[in-house]
């Protein structure tokens, strides 16, 4: 059975999200409408966190099927720890 595939897709998602943190950051909104953009973003995040989850996967599948192994974790950050 395949998986179930989110709504919204990633680009879209990470879009509205943008948007509430945006409308969030500049303050004018009421406490109610702040904790449904909270958790309406909270919802977006994890659509997000789980479509870049099986893209990496994907990613992993294609390279291990290629024959090669040697993946090393992607960073930005110049203090991450790399994985051996």
């Amino acid at each position: 059975m395949p998986k179930k595939k989110s709504a919204l897709p990633f680009e879209d998602a990470l879009a509205e999200l943008e948007q509430l943190v945006n409308r969030l950051e500049q303050g004018d909104v009421s406490l109610e409408e702040s904790l449904r953009s909270f958790e309406r973003g909270v919802s977006l995040t994890r659509t997000c966190q789980q479509a870049l989850q099986e893209a990496e996967q994907k990613v992993q599948i294609l390279l291990e099927k290629n024959g090669t192994q040697s993946l090393e974790p992607f960073t930005d950050e110049p203090s991450a720890k790399r994985i051996s």
